[in-house]
């Protein structure tokens, strides 16, 4: 099983509830090639930059899922026979540049927390020789 993100355009004058089914339509062709979905992000509606197929918006929706490498072309193939779906794109996740991204998030955090650690213990410092300042008068 590899971890791929599907990028899924549903027609745009769909309402929220006609696309929840479209949505729950997509996952159904995921777990019926045995695979899992791990993670739904709605993009929101957007305007096309030219008109296809006599639309000219839809709804973006991500869809993180695991699948067999196999299973991607069948997959495809499918989702070409769904009207709710428009248009899809699935690419695989690059589980090194992930860990990496994750990384460098959690090194911006240390760095962040040693600044504000750091900062504090200036403005202690700066109130103690005032305190001591304030005695010695």
């Amino acid at each position: 099983m590899k971890k791929y993100d599907g990028l899924y355009i549903f027609a745009g004058s769909a309402r929220d509830e006609v696309l929840d089914k479209m949505i729950e339509a997509a996952t159904v062709e995921i777990t019926s090639l045995s695979g899992q979905i791990l993670s739904t992000e709605m993009l929101g509606k957007k305007t096309f930059s030219r008109p296809m197929k006599k639309r000219d918006n839809g709804v973006y929706v991500k869809i993180r899922f695991e699948l067999d490498p196999a299973s991607i072309a069948p997959l495809v193939k499918r989702y070409k026979l769904v009207d709710e779906v428009f248009r899809v794109q699935i690419l695989a996740v690059d589980e090194r540049l992930e860990a990496a991204i994750v990384q460098q998030a959690e090194d911006v955090k240390v760095r962040e927390a040693a600044k504000v650690a750091a900062a504090a213990e200036k403005l202690q410092a700066a109130n103690a020789a005032k305190a001591a300042s304030a005695e010695e008068e």
